[in-house]
C-alpha cells in the first residue's frame, strides 16, 4: 500500500440497469440480454477500476422499479427486475484489485444483523473495500412482501403526515446503522487466536454482546462475523432535505446530495456539517459528494441530441431527483471543480446509459481531471477507507 496522499477530487458512479435514462436499455451496446449475467457486472466494474474511481454503488430495492414514487407501474417499456446488490458485489469483488464496492440495502424492511454480517463478508472477500448504502422505503406495495407492519400511504411529500412517516423511517436507518456498526465492532481485532497446538481457536473474552434497545430493533450480539479487515466498511447515504441530511450527519461516512450551483451547494455542505455538530460528530471526517446524471459526447450538440433521441424513445423528457448534465467531459470538469470550490469533496456520477456514459467518464473525463491535477494517476491505498483518506477506527469496545 502506497502512503501518498489520497486524491484531492473523489469520484464514484452509481451503476443500475443499462443507464438511468428508462431508455438506455434500447441503445446500442446496452447488453439488455445480460443484464442478469455475473460477466455484465464485471465489465462494468472493470471499466470503472480502469478509471481509478473510488468506488461503485450498486442500486437495489424491495420491489420492481417503477415510474412512480410511491406505487407499482404497468410498464413494459423499461427495465423491471435487478440481482441482489450485495451478492453483485460479492461476486465482482475476487474479479477487482482496487476500486470500492457500494452495495444499496435498503434499511426499512432488513434485519441489521444480517446487514451487518453480509457487507463484513464483502470486505473479507474484497480485502478491505466494502460499503454500504443505507436507504428507506416508503412504498406500502414493499411492506406487503413482508407482512410485518405497514406503511402509510404518502400521498404529497410536503404533508405533515407524509413528514412525520419519512422522519419515522430515517430515524429507523439511523438506528439500524448504529446496531450494524455495534455487530463490526462486537469482535476486537485480535479475538481469533487460531491455535492449534493449544486447542484454542477463538478468545471468548474479546466477542462482546452490544445490547443495543431501541424503539426500533432490540439486538444483544455480537456478530458470526468477526471484525472487517477495514474495522469500520463505509456508509453511504443519499439525501435531498434536512431529515435525511440528518441521517447523513448522524450515521455516514459519504453522504450523496443533488445541488444544481455552487450556492446550493454551500447551502446544503452548511447544513450538514449543523446537523454533525449537533449529533457531537463534529471532529469526525464525513465527505459531501455531488450526484449528477450524465449524458457525455465528445460534443455538446452530439450529447444533446443523444438525450433528445432518448426521451423520444421514452415518450418524454427525462427527469430524476438530481441534476442532469449534457455536455463534453471538459465541461462537466468546469462544473464539478466549480462544486468542488463550494465544499464538496466529491461526486457520485449517474450514467445516463451505461454502455456510453461510463466509458466517457473513464476515458474522456478522467484524464481532463488529470490534466488539472486535481484527479489520481493510481490508487494510492489498499481499502476503501484509505482511498477516501479514512483511517481504520479503533474498536468501541476493546479495552484502552
Amino acid at each position: 500500500m502506497s502512503s501518498t496522499t489520497p486524491s484531492p477530487l473523489h469520484l464514484a458512479v452509481a451503476l443500475d440497469g443499462t443507464g438511468w435514462h428508462p431508455a438506455s436499455w434500447r441503445e446500442p451496446g446496452a447488453r439488455p440480454r445480460d443484464l442478469f449475467t455475473a460477466a455484465y457486472w464485471a465489465d462494468l466494474v472493470a471499466e470503472a477500476e480502469h478509471g481509478l474511481l473510488d468506488f461503485v454503488t450498486f442500486e437495489d430495492g424491495l420491489g420492481p422499479q417503477s415510474s412512480h414514487p410511491f406505487d407499482p407501474d404497468e410498464r413494459t417499456d423499461q427495465v423491471r427486475g435487478r440481482l441482489d446488490a450485495v451478492l453483485v458485489a460479492s461476486r465482482v469483488a475476487p474479479l477487482t484489485r482496487h476500486i470500492g464496492l457500494v452495495p444499496t440495502v435498503v434499511a426499512t424492511h432488513t434485519e441489521p444483523f444480517h446487514v451487518s454480517k453480509a457487507i463484513a463478508t464483502l470486505d473479507y472477500v474484497s480485502g478491505g473495500r466494502a460499503g454500504l448504502r443505507v436507504q428507506i422505503t416508503a412504498r406500502p406495495n414493499e411492506a406487503a412482501h413482508f407482512g410485518r407492519r405497514t406503511v402509510a400511504r404518502i400521498e404529497a411529500y410536503d404533508s405533515p403526515d407524509a413528514l412525520a412517516t419519512v422522519t419515522d423511517l430515517f430515524d429507523e436507518a439511523a438506528d439500524h446503522v448504529e446496531v450494524v456498526r455495534r455487530l463490526w465492532d462486537s469482535w476486537e481485532d485480535d479475538a481469533e487466536i487460531r491455535d492449534a497446538a493449544t486447542g484454542r481457536f477463538i478468545d471468548r473474552d474479546k466477542l462482546h454482546y452490544i445490547d443495543f434497545t431501541g424503539r426500533h430493533f432490540s439486538v444483544r450480539g455480537p456478530s458470526i462475523t468477526p471484525r472487517p479487515p477495514q474495522g469500520q466498511p463505509i456508509v453511504s447515504a443519499l439525501a435531498h432535505d434536512t431529515v435525511p441530511y440528518r441521517l447523513v450527519a448522524r450515521a455516514t461516512d459519504v453522504g450523496y446530495v443533488t445541488p444544481h450551483d455552487g450556492d446550493e451547494a454551500r447551502s446544503v455542505v452548511d447544513r450538514i456539517r449543523a446537523e454533525q455538530a449537533a449529533a457531537g460528530r463534529a471532529s469526525e471526517p464525513l465527505h459531501v459528494f455531488g450526484d449528477l446524471v450524465v449524458f457525455l459526447d465528445g460534443h455538446p450538440d452530439a450529447a444533446r441530441a443523444r438525450r433528445e433521441r432518448l426521451d423520444a424513445l421514452a415518450g418524454g423528457p427525462f427527469t430524476s431527483d438530481a441534476p442532469v448534465f449534457t455536455g463534453t467531459p471538459s465541461q462537466l470538469a468546469d462544473f464539478l471543480q466549480h462544486l468542488a470550490d463550494s465544499g464538496l469533496s466529491g461526486f457520485r456520477l449517474r450514467p445516463a446509459a451505461v454502455a456510453h456514459d461510463l466509458p466517457a467518464i473513464t476515458r474522456g473525463l478522467v484524464p481532463e481531471l488529470q490534466r488539472r491535477g486535481v484527479f489520481r494517476r493510481a490508487y494510492e491505498a489498499g481499502t476503501l477507507r484509505g482511498l477516501l483518506g479514512l483511517a481504520r477506527p479503533a474498536n468501541r469496545y476493546a479495552a484502552v
